[in-house]
């Protein structure tokens, strides 16, 4: 009888152990049959820039929901403005920005930097961008910056979600190395990533600087009266990006030129950046919940100027 116990159970230890191995098994961004783009024939046309231009189209499109509503500080002539300049404030902005922080050889080569459809995008560089737009356009409208900001807020993380997503199409930006805790750790392709399972860190991005930071921004908006406090919608959006931002980078892979910087510094570059915007959230924050609230009350009609 010990004996047959014995030939039951090397069978099924090894079934055990087969299982165990196939649960560790990684997955293959290869074996998604993801493509970087549409194939036109003549022209592909990349998922990375059709996630900026989607991202644009819905921030026109719901701002201009969004102004509809009691106290609106702009008319739709002003969102106009804002689409056109914002659109050259995210492209300049952020293909600057990421030579400036990520890559300072795309300086030294013109065409290089041209070559947007190759991805090289800086966030706070295009988010450098929005602003110089935002404040431009309300020097010439004579309206209010922050106001104004509060309102171009609940319309950023749809366009991040889009593009981070586009990042994980791309395959780039891929985070660090997973351990054999990780189900969802993913062998990406790219030589420099190595034939080992790493973070889907573009996806954790798409999460909590799209989603999670897009529904908070939307309830505050649209179910409470945020919107009439100056600078609680913008702080929130920088405190909450910030946030979401830092603990990524802890999952995410640093640039391969910036890695040593990293070491030295104990924090990514990306983390750098997200402090001035966690500090400014929460000052924006604590400075609309102190002061007196808009009158709330008072209806506005829609569209009107100032």
């Amino acid at each position: 009888m010990l004996s047959d116990l014995v030939h039951v159970s090397l069978p099924l230890a090894d079934f055990l152990s087969a299982g165990a191995s196939a649960v560790k098994q990684p997955i293959f961004w290869a074996d998604l049959g993801l493509k970087k783009g549409i194939s036109l024939g003549f022209f592909t046309l990349r998922f990375y820039s059709l996630a900026y231009l989607a991202g644009i189209v819905f921030g026109y499109w719901h701002m201009t929901r969004m102004i509809r509503q009691p106290g609106s500080p702009l008319a739709q002539r002003h969102v106009d403005d804002l689409f056109f300049w914002c659109t050259l404030g995210i492209i300049l902005g952020g293909r600057l920005g990421y030579a400036t922080f990520y890559d300072h050889s795309l300086y030294t080569e013109p065409l290089k930097m041209l070559r947007l459809w190759e991805g090289g995008m800086s966030f706070h560089g295009g988010l450098i961008g929005v602003l110089v737009a935002v404040w431009g356009v309300c020097r010439a409208g004579g309206l209010s910056f922050i106001r104004v900001m509060d309102y171009v807020a609940p319309c950023a993380p749809v366009g991040l979600f889009f593009g981070r997503i586009a990042n994980f199409i791309n395959g780039e930006l891929w985070g660090r190395v997973a351990g054999p805790d990780v189900p969802w750790a993913m062998v990406f392709p790219d030589e420099a990533a190595g034939n080992v399972a790493r973070h889907p860190s573009q996806l954790y991005e798409a999460g909590l600087e799209g989603l999670v930071l897009g529904a908070v921004l939307f309830a505050l908006f649209w179910l409470t009266r945020a919107r009439w406090r100056p600078g609680m919608l913008m702080g929130t959006f920088s405190l909450g990006y910030g946030l979401a931002r830092f603990i990524v980078e802890f999952f995410r892979e640093p640039d391969q030129q910036l890695q040593e910087f990293a070491a030295r510094t104990h924090m990514s570059m990306g983390q750098w950046l997200t402090v001035p915007m966690i500090l400014l959230g929460l000052f924006m924050i604590v400075r609309a919940l102190t002061r007196p609230m808009l009158g709330a009350r008072v209806p506005v009609r829609s569209g009107v100027d100032g």
